[in-house]
């Protein structure tokens, strides 16, 4: 596995499908988390809207998505933008339900206390909900690591002729199980990479904090 994976990293090879991967993981993760966390502030916002779309919340998240990610490619598109939106359905539903479980939960206290102060709802948002939110949201942030890398191979296995997960796949068509065991090497230190950076980014808000 070692001298594949340097044989892979000399050629260029390896590369190609990291960036590949990478790119796909990330796109998905920005737009899964941040359409999730603005879906979650408009059912905080408006809580009869919260009412309305909760039980089909519920039933999304039950939802196999891997399991419908061929069709989701067959509507969108057999290349990145069906793999990236495959992606985001997987992350962005847990965003949603997380987040709005969160702002929901903000001592009742203090938002009486802003309100006393005839603060706007956009102003109790911005001063309190999000604030008092922000390692919360970088924990969903982190589970969606995770997500997001899973929505991306299972993309990569139906659709992709690059990135890891088509690496894999490939591996074991032909039986090469270096192959296989170099992608799933290279997959866990590319997410275990981003869960770091995602760290780093929390120790700095708590220092600057």
């Amino acid at each position: 596995i070692y001298d594949l994976f340097m044989r892979y990293m000399e050629n260029g090879q390896l590369w190609v499908h990291v960036k590949t991967s990478v790119y796909e993981t990330v796109l998905g993760l920005i737009i899964g988390t941040v359409g999730g966390v603005i879906v979650a502030i408009l059912l905080w916002a408006f809580p009869r809207l919260s009412r309305v779309l909760d039980p089909f919340l519920v039933v999304l998240n039950a939802l196999p998505k891997t399991a419908l990610a061929p069709i989701v490619i067959v509507w969108v598109g057999a290349n990145v933008k069906g793999i990236v939106v495959t992606a985001i359905l997987i992350s962005i539903v847990v965003t949603i339900l997380s987040a709005y479980n969160y702002f929901i939960n903000v001592d009742e206290e203090k938002i009486k206390m802003l309100k006393s102060f005839k603060a706007t709802k956009l102003q109790i948002l911005f001063k309190l909900i999000l604030p008092a939110n922000i390692g919360n949201l970088i924990n969903i942030i982190k589970i969606n690591i995770g997500m997001a890398w899973v929505g991306v191979i299972v993309g990569e296995f139906l659709v992709s002729r690059n990135g890891i997960g088509y690496l894999i796949l490939y591996g074991s068509q032909v039986f090469k199980l270096d192959i296989v065991m170099m992608g799933v090497f290279v997959l866990a230190v590319c997410a275990w990479i981003m869960y770091e950076i995602v760290n780093i980014i929390e120790k700095l808000y708590k220092n600057y904090r």
